[in-house]
């Protein structure tokens, strides 16, 4: 994968973007200090490198009626590509899981599940997750209290000095990226 490089613009507008989605071109542009059709054309190249993986609203699952999220570290009965493909489509398949992640340690995967209330989730587990091929057992964790929960990735690591295998490379200025605007 090449090398994709941005600069103190870019990572302004992707900080100011992650935290106000919704936002347009202009009212980026205050913040970033560049005219909205700049703000379009970096946006552009932004979401052409991958950079930008898409757009979304976050809603609030509690006040939607999902009042129960949990995690469950779920252990497969055998490993290999075959039992973990079929693990991996069906659990694609259930709106409630909400994240999957392949993990080390204990467990094969970590899921994320959100529920209408115990009851819900109870059926969950015991009708449709504790059926999903392959599984041997899982281990459910229930949150009873979001501490901290974010959507906005942390960018400062990329204004240090570059390390090997590095995506994305930081020019400190805006010279590549201005050259393109």
């Amino acid at each position: 994968m090449p090398t994709i490089t941005i600069d103190r613009y870019d990572l302004v507008l992707l900080d100011a973007l992650q935290r106000r989605g919704n936002a347009t071109n202009a009212a980026l542009g205050e913040t970033v200090h560049l005219s909205a059709s700049q703000i379009s054309r970096r946006l552009q190249r932004l979401a052409d490198a991958g950079i930008i993986a898409g757009h979304a609203a976050l809603l609030d699952p509690a006040l939607l009626g999902l009042g129960v999220t949990a995690f469950a570290h779920v252990v497969l009965e055998r490993h290999g590509k075959t039992q973990s493909d079929a693990f991996e489509q069906a659990v694609a398949a259930l709106p409630e899981v909400l994240d999957c992640y392949s993990v080390s340690g204990d467990a094969d995967y970590l899921l994320r599940i959100v529920a209408a209330d115990l009851p819900a989730f109870s059926e969950l587990m015991m009708k449709r997750v504790l059926r999903l091929p392959g599984v041997a057992h899982v281990k459910t964790n229930i949150a009873l209290q979001k501490v901290k929960q974010t959507h906005v990735l942390p960018l400062d690591h990329l204004t240090q000095p570059a390390r090997p295998r590095q995506q994305v490379r930081y020019t400190g200025g805006h010279d590549a990226a201005m050259a393109e605007n």
